[in-house]
């Protein structure tokens, strides 16, 4: 299904709102609540973008990526960062084969979907081969590039309780991450359901949606959405007012920020806020699309000075004042 199968614009982004609509009702049979986390999931997939999870143990953040690759007919590989893997553990290696020549044994990057699982707990070496693919969507093994599968998607997980044995992740690897979405406890009602949905002997069946085509031709429709001057402005201030010590800074980020977000914040608040729009049934976006997603686009793109933590400032808090 390429963009030439629906007679107009209008009419495929009613189609993306509507395959919207179907994949939030088919995730919704194995994860229950959890909304705001699966629909920025969903556009930040349909933005070309990859998004980490930060959430405590067993918030089935692993569970939700796996679904999201089932109903898209995707592929998908899981990797579990542990402090001992190296990055040809992830890129795939070169090895001889019987003819006595070297071929390219491909490593799990190799897959639509790559669940980079507790990101943080492998050492810097690893997340560098990790941020290569993420950021040229390709891998350079003993000098050969190697062109990963399109799309390609990381969703990465990280427990955010300081535990032995972590390696924060560097400022310039985690702003290659379009969202980072913050997930919490499910409420005492939400829990009752999963714990039945999970403790029974049914299992729920879920049906493909779209498949690897249609998610690239959606990609290439999000970026043909118009926006106007006055939402494009709205989304560059919002980044620039995150930097302490420039014009537009405002007080409280003078306070309490030591770094601000840099222009690919400001790419990605558009990007965002287009999908935000055409999923919401909307032809083009307004200040309120690119508010609904400034969290996620900017909370790991600014640093908190000693100040902020030591008066227990948030970054959800900078954030909501700059609005």
């Amino acid at each position: 299904m390429s963009q030439t199968a629906y007679k107009s614009d209008v009419e495929a982004v009613d189609a993306l709102a509507q395959s919207y609509k179907e994949l939030k009702k088919e995730i919704g049979k194995v994860i229950v609540g959890q909304d705001d986390v699966v629909k920025s999931v969903i556009i930040s997939l349909f933005s070309n973008g990859h998004s980490l999870l930060v959430g405590v143990p067993g918030l089935a953040k692993t569970l939700l990526v796996s679904t999201i690759a089932e109903v898209l007919d995707l592929g998908f590989k899981r990797i579990q960062f542990t402090p001992d893997l190296m990055p040809s553990d992830i890129t795939g290696s070169e090895i001889l084969g019987d003819d006595r020549h070297f071929k390219f044994n491909k490593g799990p990057l190799f897959s639509n979907i790559v669940l980079a699982d507790e990101i943080n707990r492998t050492p810097p070496k690893t997340q560098a081969a990790l941020l290569e693919a993420m950021q040229e969507r390709s891998v350079t093994v003993a000098g050969e590039r190697h062109v990963l599968p399109a799309p390609f998607f990381v969703l990465a997980t990280q427990n955010p309780i300081e535990q032995e044995g972590t390696y924060p992740l560097p400022e310039a690897q985690l702003d290659r991450f379009m969202f980072n979405i913050p997930l919490d406890y499910p409420s005492y009602q939400e829990e009752i359901s999963v714990v039945k949905n999970t403790t029974g002997a049914e299992k729920a069946s879920l049906k493909h949606i779209l498949n690897d085509t249609q998610i690239l031709a959606f990609q290439q429709l999000v970026r043909k959405i118009p926006v106007s001057d006055n939402v494009l402005e709205y989304a560059v201030s919002l980044a620039t007012k995150t930097r302490p010590g420039t014009e537009r800074a405002t007080q409280k980020v003078n306070d309490y920020i030591s770094w601000g977000a840099g222009p690919r914040a400001s790419q990605y608040l558009v990007l965002g806020a287009k999908c935000h729009a055409a999923v919401s049934g909307k032809y083009s976006p307004d200040i309120e699309d690119v508010r609904a997603i400034a969290n996620y686009v900017l909370r790991h793109r600014i640093v908190r000075n000693y100040k902020a933590e030591a008066e227990g400032i948030t970054e959800e808090a900078i954030i909501q004042s700059l609005f």
